[in-house]
């Protein structure tokens, strides 16, 4: 088996590079090529994985140089860099490390509204001076004082533990916090207008998308308490910063660290040389600690997906455990191929897939089953379909995926059944996985099966009658095509009937249309698998 290719072309703690050769992966390290577009889309094709951090621009132009690539891994939480909807259309899983500078960046935020609480920057460069202005450097206390945390994820949830240790009262705007979760941290719940009337300091700590941008707006800054201190060690783009220089100006806002830009590397700003405004080059996830972290996680993520189809932190995937892989394989596979098969059967346009488990399979993780069905499914048609890309590509042809869960009695312990709804009419088959983790086909149109998926296979539907199948074995053994597997199931005597036959080798075209001469037979198809 040939060992998976990694390139790291940022600058990574040689732990990391040390991980994935322990575990068998080719792995390249030249951290010059994040700053070489042309370079790293000269070599990007020869490797199955790409770990980065900020420098690399993975867009979807070097995207489309990346033949052979499986997984991004980007070693921090920002995947600002990486170009998501090409990466996914691509069929490349994104994965990031959210963890691993959870509590660097929060105590950086603390580290920010203490600076800012007592004026430390302009301090200690007027102390620098020669000059001894103790009057001029009045600052404030941090007990007692409201804080609100706007995104109260991992980092956020941290920042406000850190806040109730420090005898603030802390409050949260995070419309995913469960009041659970806000009584275990010790912080109250409220909307972000509240937030904005109340809180003494403000700290933001959540995503940039859509919804965020300009959180803390022109209008918004407006809202908040005369004397705020608003501290951003999250994402540039979360604060309107004309707006907030304008306030800081007025002084409405008394002060402000940002840690974050809207354009980075920030060369200049219209924040830079305000008096009350500290100032750092992105620093929230630089200590030793984190770095170190973040590195080996990453390289232990993209590790366990290209040697055992292990998905963690992916966020263009669902997350599939090292401890989920091997018993979602086999069922994997099985949706994968009831997928193709039913869609090597359709002709006309497919309209929606139907996906039903039952029994103890419902309990897996069915949003990666349901993937490989509609990847099974539309591979016939879209021969670059593949796990990753498969939703979206049947999302943007309008296809409908439907996802039901049972725990309905059946024969077997797990079984799956799947539809493929198209423009001519409905096509099904169910499937299970016996004790031996084979695919097994269970069911067709309604009739009772039990066969196994091989690399070459017919499938014949035809009339249960006297004959059918010396003429069927007669007629391929003629060709000298060996019968491996023949299976069969029936309606009722003398009712309609369905072979599903496993094969040594492809039957030529000519052979297909002397089967379909046959006359009992209704429809042959030949199928790979």
């Amino acid at each position: 088996m040939t060992k998976p290719r990694v390139l790291i072309s940022d600058a990574l703690s040689p732990a990391a590079v040390q991980i994935f050769r322990d575990r068998g992966i080719d792995v390249t390290f030249d951290a010059s090529l994040g700053k070489d577009k042309d370079k790293l889309a000269a070599v990007i094709g020869d490797y199955d994985g790409l770990a980065i951090r900020s420098a690399s621009k993975v867009t979807a132009k070097l995207l489309e140089s990346a033949k052979n690539l499986k997984v991004i891994g980007r070693a921090g939480i920002g995947v600002d860099n990486v170009d998501i909807p090409a990466a996914t259309s691509k069929g490349v899983i994104v994965m990031n490390t959210p963890f691993g500078n959870s509590i660097t960046t929060a105590e950086h935020a603390v580290a920010m509204m203490f600076a800012l609480a007592r004026q430390l920057p302009e301090a200690d460069r007027s102390t620098q001076a020669g000059k001894w202005e103790k009057n001029r450097f009045m600052g404030v206390e941090i007990t007692g004082k409201v804080l609100g945390v706007i995104g109260c994820g991992n980092i956020g949830a941290i920042v406000a533990e850190r806040g109730v240790g420090l005898k603030m009262r802390v409050i949260a705007y995070d419309p995913f916090l469960s009041p659970e979760r806000a009584l275990q941290i010790g912080v109250e719940k409220v909307e972000l207008d509240d937030l904005l009337h109340r809180a003494d300091f403000i700290t933001l700590h959540t995503p940039l998308t859509e919804k965020t941008k300009n959180i803390l707006s022109a209008e918004n800054i407006s809202r908040t308490k005369k004397g705020v201190r608003i501290i951003n060690c999250a994402r540039g783009g979360l604060i309107d910063e004309d707006g907030l220089a304008a306030a800081l100006k007025s002084g409405h806002v008394a002060g402000a660290a940002i840690d974050v830009f809207s354009v980075e590397p920030a060369e200049s700003n219209v924040l830079f040389g305000l008096p009350n405004v500290v100032c750092t080059p992105h620093l929230g996830a630089a200590t030793t600690e984190a770095q170190e972290n973040v590195a080996l996680q990453v390289a232990e993520q993209m590790s366990d997906y290209l040697l055992r189809g292990a998905i963690s932190n992916a966020v263009n995937f669902p997350s599939i455990t090292a401890e989920e892989a091997p018993r979602l394989k086999p069922f994997v596979s099985l949706a994968e191929k009831l997928g193709s098969f039913l869609g090597q059967l359709t002709e006309a346009a497919v309209k929606g897939i139907r996906i039903e488990y039952i029994g103890a399979v419902a309990e897996l993780n069915t949003r990666a089953l349901t993937a490989a069905a509609v990847k099974g499914a539309l591979q016939p048609f879209l021969p670059d379909i593949n796990m990753v890309n498969a939703p979206l590509v049947a999302k943007e042809k309008g296809i409908v995926i439907e996802e039901v869960k049972s725990s309905a009695a059946s024969n077997v312990e797990s079984e799956i059944k799947l539809q493929i709804i198209a423009e001519d009419m409905p096509r099904d088959a169910a499937g299970t996985v016996f004790h031996d983790g084979k695919p097994r086909v269970t069911e067709i149109r309604g009739i009772q099966m039990d066969a196994e998926f091989a690399p070459h296979m017919i499938y014949v539907r035809n009339q249960d009658k006297p004959g059918f199948i010396g003429r069927f074995g007669m007629l391929l053994g003629d060709a000298g095509v060996n019968i491996a597997i023949f299976n069969m199931g029936r309606t009722e005597p003398g009712g309609d009937a369905i072979c599903f036959v496993s094969i040594d080798e492809r039957v030529s075209d000519d052979v297909l249309r002397a089967i379909e001469a046959i006359p009992m037979v209704k429809r042959a198809r030949r199928l790979a698998f």
